[in-house]
């Protein structure tokens, strides 16, 4: 990481430099702020934190609980998460800490003793080279500190206010500067019932599946329900089932369940298979214990003895797929002429099963994706209608989780029977493992693929950078910094700022001279072009890079490159004493296994301009001197301030 750009600053650099407007903190909720956050689950503290980071922009974040989790629900970590929590700089704690989902095993009934369970086939959980980050397993309570402890040394300094009820909001759409007004109610000893009211320009509801947020708009979760029970537990228990410490899907005679290794080495959760519901009944009504939950594991782990200990946390559920048909407020027949400011995210606007761990993922992904979206509106740097995209984008994706997810848990469930007269019903077992191996990409985080829009540009010069897919997420490969030869993965250099990333592959005649012919030639057109990005939309008074972060990857080694006479863009002056920037240029590994070009399909003769939203999804792939494209794609979506 870099710091002491503006001045040496001994101790903990992850503290950042508090935001000079920065007041004390009073337990009383603020008169009026940019962004009310309701909810301080896995989607409001992805939000909260990445706003954090943002000085000028006054975020409240508020939740019913008394204070921050201590037992989580969630616990999969999909290797997309990985790469986001990378951009917060906590991956490598998750890492330290989390249980490693390496392989996959699969049981059936035994064929001779259909009472009995064996183990019929074994995956690798993900593919090799999906991403540089593992499937992990962590308590959800966890993942929350890192946020809280992220916040608390952002700018901001930023912290929840904890119990707060939201009652409701109201929202005029004749106001200029904070229109929409919400009322919570305090529910701690000695302000019990207190009601108190806060101004907002933008309001967003990660308050989960009963959403207060979502009623207040008139929003409905639709879908329907498979009518079967199931039950979750964490246990600490003894027993001689030998893939314990794997993730196991069993089906047996006797139901099916799930077999998730929790951190720590001991921990373990199970998915059991309980009851058929009737066609109106809820799963509350049928009353299951405990007790019912661990003799259902034990009647399906047979001929394997298992001897609960202790169950810290457990639950009944009924599996559902369910989703909001828009993400804010506006009407859909209103939505080219009215803009959004409220915002629904996470469980509030989507739910389904837990079979295919990604209820806490994808929900962190909502706000990722609407987080650098409201700090560039509420910076000046985009237009208020940057702000529709985020329910165009992140609902299309949704519903293919929801398809996906209603075929996952039905296959779960529909276990391989025969009748008397010998005919088969059901899911095969084989046939349910091909099923997980297929959408391995899917379990992993990796499905999303947004469609064309103003901040996703068309695949036209795709075959520049064939591993670069335009709409998906930017996947990382190993590189080494010029400047001082370390190895590193380009993608651990785009964090959660609110920065576009511009990763230009030179071509093969660059890296001679002023850095070659075609990386030389877009260096100078964004450093002095009227039309350059850099140049229009980065303010006076800004680092060069403040808006856009460009990044040099040479075919050439270290050794090669003539580093005195590269353009200043790739060697930029910043801060209060103008230090230089070393970290911008990087070579693809000599070895053929590492080759970044080779890796991603970049076309070694032409090179390729690969430009990354914040979020960390491809915008578009440009040729180099591709410049009045790069403009133009640009002028459609910031707006123009003063040069720098």
């Amino acid at each position: 990481m870099q710091f002491h750009l503006n001045g040496f600053r001994p101790g903990n650099p992850e503290i950042l430099e508090a935001a000079a407007q920065l007041g004390p903190r009073t337990d009383a909720l603020p008169e009026a702020v940019d962004v009310l956050i309701v909810g301080c689950g896995p989607a409001g503290l992805t939000l909260a934190a990445q706003l954090a980071v943002f000085p000028h922009i006054r975020t409240c974040i508020v939740d019913q609980k008394e204070g921050p989790l201590q037992l989580g629900q969630a616990d999969g970590i999909a290797c997309r998460t990985m790469e986001m929590f990378e951009a917060f700089s906590f991956s490598d704690r998750v890492l330290k800490e989390a249980c490693w989902i390496n392989e996959v095993t699969f049981w059936k009934p035994d064929e001779r003793q259909p009472e009995h369970i064996v183990r019929h086939g074994r995956v690798q959980d993900t593919e090799d080279g999906l991403s540089e980050f593992p499937h992990v397993v962590l308590n959800q309570a966890r993942v929350h500190d890192f946020y809280l402890e992220f916040m608390r040394n952002a700018p901001t300094r930023l912290e929840p206010h904890y119990h707060r009820s939201f009652l409701d909001l109201t929202i005029d759409p004749g106001a200029t500067d904070h229109p929409v007004t919400a009322r919570l109610t305090r529910t701690d000893a000695g302000h019990a019932g207190q009601v108190e009211t806060i101004k907002a320009r933008y309001v967003v509801g990660c308050d989960g599946a009963r959403s207060g947020v979502r009623k207040a708009i008139g929003r409905t979760l639709v879908g329907d329900s498979a009518n079967h029970a199931w039950g979750v537990m964490d246990m600490l228990a003894v027993t001689d089932f030998p893939d314990i410490r794997f993730k196991v899907a069993v089906q047996s005679a006797n139901g099916n369940l799930l077999v998730i290794p929790r951190e720590g080495g001991y921990l373990v959760r199970c998915y059991v298979e309980m009851d058929k519901l009737g066609e109106e009944e809820r799963v509350a009504e049928r009353g299951i214990t405990l007790e019912q939950l661990i003799a259902a594991a034990q009647r399906i782990f047979h001929p394997y003895k298992l001897d609960v200990k202790e169950v810290p946390w457990w639950s009944v559920y009924e599996i559902g797929q369910r989703i909001c048909d828009k993400y804010d407020e506006v009407p859909a027949h209103e939505a080219g002429t009215r803009l959004p400011h409220v915002f629904i995210a996470g469980d509030a606007c989507h739910t389904h099963s837990p079979k295919a761990g990604q209820g806490m993922n994808f929900s962190m992904q909502d706000t990722f994706n609407l987080g650098w979206k409201l700090a560039a509106v509420l910076s000046g740097q985009c237009g208020p209608e940057l702000l529709r995209t985020y329910s165009e984008e992140r609902q299309v994706v949704a519903q293919e989780l929801i398809d996906f997810d209603r075929e996952w848990a039905k296959m779960f469930s529909d276990r391989l029977q025969k009748d008397a007269d010998g005919a088969s019903h059901g899911v095969d077992p084989k046939a349910f493992q091909e099923y997980f191996e297929r959408h391995g990409r899917f379990t992993a985080g990796m499905g999303t693929h947004y469609r064309p829009s103003p901040i996703r540009g068309p695949d036209t010069h795709q075959a520049l950078a064939t591993g670069f897919v335009v709409g998906t997420r930017f996947h990382s490969a190993p590189v080494l910094r010029a400047f001082d030869a370390r190895p590193v993965e380009l993608g651990h250099v785009a964090k959660a700022d609110g920065r576009w990333r511009l990763y230009a592959f030179a071509a093969a005649a660059d890296g001679r001279g002023d850095a070659g012919p075609r990386l030389g030639e877009l260096c100078r057109f964004l450093d002095e072009s009227p039309a350059s990005p850099v140049r229009r939309y980065t303010r006076a008074r800004q680092d060069v890079d403040a808006v856009f972060d460009l990044r040099a990857i040479f075919q050439q080694g270290h050794r090669e490159l003539d580093v005195t006479s590269w353009p200043p863009l790739l060697l930029p002056r910043k801060g209060r004493y103008g230090l230089q920037d070393h970290e911008k240029v990087f070579c693809a590994h000599a070895r053929a296994d590492a080759d970044i070009f080779a890796l991603r399909g970049i076309d070694r003769a032409l090179g390729a301009l690969v430009v990354v939203r914040p979020d960390q999804y491809i915008a578009h792939v440009l040729p180099l001197d591709a410049h009045q494209a790069l403009a133009d794609f640009f002028a459609g979506i910031m707006r123009a301030d003063a040069a720098r």
